[in-house]
């Protein structure tokens, strides 16, 4: 992403001034080696950290990895990363609902499917509600347990703010 977003710069600034920006290639090259000389970049931080707050917006195991992979990040460190992120969820308090749930919900908490619908619409936009849980790439069974389900008690409903 770092080299990108330098030849990004690089060809900006050189179409101003009409200049030929592989002529800044190797800058570009040495920065880059030179941030990672530092350990200013490490793709495995950046994978776990990216992949939390996707998680936390509600974002699927399938989009994640999707995401993951356009930011840069190789097969095996968001294969890694997803390991790293099971065995923290099965380390945690018993009972504790696994990742892609949470996720699931958070989705659709965040788009007001489901359970977090006003309750005379809920059952007229199920099927919406369950597409738009398989375009976000949750699996059939998730989204209909999560779209048939209640809300989380923690949430408090729209009606009652």
């Amino acid at each position: 992403m770092l080299r990108q977003v330098l030849t990004r710069r690089v060809e900006r600034r050189c179409r101003s001034r009409d200049e030929d920006p592989s002529a800044h290639d190797n800058v570009i090259a040495e920065t880059v080696a030179r941030a990672q000389a530092a350990g200013l970049i490490d793709d495995a931080r950046f994978a776990a950290s990216r992949l939390r707050g996707l998680r936390r917006r509600g974002t699927s195991t399938r989009q994640a990895q999707a995401r993951l992979a356009a930011k840069g990040i190789d097969a095996e460190t968001i294969a890694a990363t997803l390991a790293e992120e099971k065995e923290e969820a099965s380390g945690a308090e018993e009972g504790e609902a696994d990742t892609e749930e949470k996720a699931a919900r958070a989705y659709a908490r965040r788009r007001r499917l489901g359970p977090y619908r006003r309750p005379d619409t809920r059952e007229a936009n199920r099927e919406r509600d369950l597409a738009a849980m398989a375009r976000a790439g949750f699996s059939y069974r998730l989204a209909k347990d999560v779209i048939g389900g209640d809300a989380e008690t923690d949430v408090t409903p729209l009606d009652e703010e």
